[in-house]
């Protein structure tokens, strides 16, 4: 007999995980897992562990920044689970098996002086160094203005990207264009891939704060109805392309945040299609639930809840909110890991600490 999480495999869904916890990997491989993402909450809570401090004293050892050190420790990480999905790569011709790979958040802090065109450049720039001898590793690009614009041009130099911060259809329909004037502009087709991150729950949480007069019926599945919608029109753009492999949604940020929620509820609702990542506590809520799962990606709410929700739910407007809200979440946890790093260093070369210069952006 299957486990949750066998189960939800077995009905079509690719299960990644929202962790490069070497132990959680591997356990989770055991389980079917088959890809992996990182981001400096995730770096930030391994260095915190205290299980990479040798690794540490060896980079502060070679006279590297906070951020240098930062840098490296994330590419170390990522390779480390990069080798655990690399078999699942090797296996399925490229069409699983990756690893997600963020780059620099602080180019989308409010505080950041470049220019569009700058931080347009950084992206492609960064893109490729970090890409680079890498089969199995995916580039986070944010659907911002200039991650957008720095799609195309990433596609088209090989980088297999992982577009995140996706809110509305709106932002996918952009990057899914991006990315395919990059494909067409590449002398073959054959290891074109990219996948297309939907956060989830955060749009629950904007419809609780924002639209309250949604009913009891409404509130609290405008992240699913959008998501869904997004994975049907990303399926039907698709389909005449006769790729050889799969350009598919990942529904991200399926950690429940209403605690009246069942903590399966947003991985039950997708299951069936395409990649789920969920953080670690909703996998093992999923595995301790007991429920056999069945696909329901397909299935919508009743017709007047869609009715509902797209009367009262103003798109742009939620587009706009949690871009904004998302890149300072994706800013704050970088500058974050970069205290930690200094923190580290002050307790484990406490005499060398006040010695090294450290490298400003």
């Amino acid at each position: 007999m299957s486990t949750p999480l066998e189960s939800l495999i077995g009905c079509g869904t690719r299960l990644w995980l929202d962790s490069i916890d070497p132990d959680y990997v591997r356990q989770n491989r055991a389980y079917g897992a088959t890809g992996a993402t990182s981001n400096p909450i995730i770096v930030a809570d391994l260095i915190q562990s205290g299980r990479f401090d040798r690794d540490l004293t060896s980079l502060m050892d070679r006279g590297l920044s906070d951020e240098e050190i930062a840098w490296q420790l994330t590419d170390q990480m990522v390779r480390q689970a990069q080798e655990i999905f690399l078999p699942v790569n090797e296996a399925t011709g490229g069409d699983d098996g990756y690893v997600s790979f963020e780059l620099d958040p602080l180019l989308e802090d409010p505080a950041c002086t470049l220019s569009h065109a700058e931080r347009v450049r950084q992206y492609v720039t960064l893109g490729k160094k970090w890409s680079q001898g890498h089969r199995n590793r995916m580039i986070k690009v944010p659907a911002t203005p200039a991650g957008l614009e720095a799609l195309e041009e990433l596609v088209a130099s090989g980088v297999t990207v992982n577009v995140t911060l996706i809110f509305t259809a709106r932002q996918q329909r952009r990057a899914r264009e991006a990315v395919w004037r990059g494909a067409e502009r590449r002398l073959s087709l054959a290891h074109f891939k990219a996948v297309y991150s939907i956060f989830v729950s955060r749009v629950d949480v904007y419809t609780a704060k924002h639209v309250p007069e949604l009913s009891a019926r409404a509130q609290g599945q405008a992240g699913i109805v959008i998501a869904k919608r997004i994975w049907e029109e990303n399926s039907r753009f698709w389909a005449d392309k006769n790729l050889p492999l799969r350009q598919e949604i990942v529904f991200a940020s399926t950690g429940t945040k209403n605690s009246q929620d069942d903590p399966a509820k947003y991985v039950l609702a997708f299951a069936g299609s395409d990649i789920e990542t969920n953080p670690p506590a909703t996998n093992d809520a999923v595995q301790s639930g007991g429920k056999t799962v069945s696909r329901a990606v397909d299935q919508m709410p009743p017709a007047e809840v869609l009715a509902e929700i797209d009367r009262l739910v103003d798109m742009e407007r939620l587009e706009e909110t949690l871009l904004r809200e998302g890149v300072v979440k994706f800013a704050d946890p970088q500058k974050g890991l970069l205290a930690l790093i200094a923190a580290k260093r002050s307790a484990l070369k406490p005499n060398a600490a006040s010695q090294i210069i450290q490298v400003s952006k």
